[in-house]
């Protein structure tokens, strides 16, 4: 082999090891960024965003939903059994307070109280005598309580008939808007057959439920803005009553408010969306809603502690589209982990790619 071959075999072998070198600290070098390792067994390091937390003024602002009812509202049902004789049921009509709806035969009734007018008119001639020949001592006093009780007897059945004969009307309990008729003229009637309902439409109330967590904060008074899908107008209400208990089952509050001036456009059951402004928070700590970690036992976080993942339980206040409140379990200036939570492990080192704040995140 010539001089010159030897050289240029020495100085490829040089090259090839001098690359080769390169490819191997590169490799090195990548793999101390993507997981580099603290120890024997220690974890890789996470890679993930990160949010500072810091105290914000929060709206306390409370969404809901309701029901409209009228003020007043019975279904129109018959006390006694019987055939009808006379219907005034003109449906969505306006009646007043006594008007006599429905009328149902009552010709056996009639006739009973009939038969008894003479025979309490012979009780009370009856009585009157006994009483002239009682002062003259013509009777005794015996005789005298019979005939008294005969008239008051007779006059107790003519009461009973009298009684049962208003059951045979059916009349406006108040003044209101009827529904639909449900009977026809001569139809057969019980107490359980609903003839008709009726509305009292000038006056509207809604019932609302809420988180029984809004218990304290909600008083008698408050004003609520509420609106009602295809209705372009909304309309305000006003809280008037609040159920003393919570709901055991869905454990919600139960309140009332009365519509300030009702349009004709609302209808009794219609649903209702409500929004109540509460006292604003001004000290309020808001995180990212998905670096909240749903849990059975708790609701937990991730932040970091000297550069390593920590889990912490939180207890949730307020929630709003994107943000929830924290009102315990964390500091403002803890930083919280808002990406990779399905990958981090209790003490996994972090290191953030990115970090944000809440206006920065706005």
């Amino acid at each position: 082999m010539t001089k010159g071959k030897v050289i240029f075999w020495s100085l490829l072998c040089l090259v090839i090891a001098t690359l080769a070198y390169v490819k191997y600290t590169k490799i090195k070098e990548m793999e101390a960024k993507t997981a580099p390792m603290m120890g024997k067994g220690a974890p890789p390091m996470l890679f993930a965003n990160g949010y500072v937390t810091e105290y914000t003024q929060l709206s306390n602002n409370l969404s809901a939903n309701g029901t409209i009812l009228a003020q007043d509202e019975v279904q129109l049902q018959p006390e006694v059994s019987g055939r009808v004789t006379y219907l005034n049921i003109k449906e969505g009509s306006i009646v007043q307070k006594g008007t006599l709806l429905v009328k149902l035969n009552d010709a056996d009734l009639q006739a009973q109280l009939l038969k008894l007018q003479p025979q309490l008119k012979i009780a009370q001639s009856n009585f009157t005598r006994i009483g002239e020949l009682l002062k003259i001592k013509g009777v005794s006093q015996a005789e005298y309580d019979a005939a008294e009780n005969t008239v008051n007897n007779v006059q107790a059945d003519m009461e009973l008939l009298k009684a049962q004969i208003d059951k045979t009307a059916l009349k406006a309990p108040f003044t209101g808007k009827l529904g639909l008729r449900n009977i026809s003229m001569g139809a057969i009637v019980s107490p359980t057959t609903i003839v008709s309902t009726l509305q009292n439409v000038g006056q509207l109330k809604m019932d609302v439920s809420v988180p029984e967590k809004y218990a304290a904060v909600i008083h008698i008074g408050d004003n609520m803005k509420c609106s009602v899908a295809g209705i372009d107008k909304g309309f305000t209400a006003q809280v008037v009553a609040i159920e003393p208990n919570i709901d055991q089952t869905t454990r919600n509050l139960k309140i009332r408010a009365i519509i300030h001036h009702p349009s004709s456009s609302l209808i009794p059951g219609a649903y209702v969306k409500v929004e109540l402004k509460l006292k604003d928070i001004p000290n309020a700590i808001m995180i990212p809603a998905n670096a909240v970690i749903p849990n059975d036992r708790a609701t937990k976080i991730v932040i970091t502690d000297s550069s390593k993942a920590k889990f912490v339980s939180i207890e949730i206040g307020l929630r709003t589209e994107t943000e929830v409140q924290v009102l315990n379990g964390i500091n403002v200036g803890d930083t919280v982990l808002t990406t990779g939570l399905l990958q981090v492990k209790p003490g996994m080192p972090v290191k953030f790619k990115k970090i944000s704040t809440r206006a920065s995140a706005q």
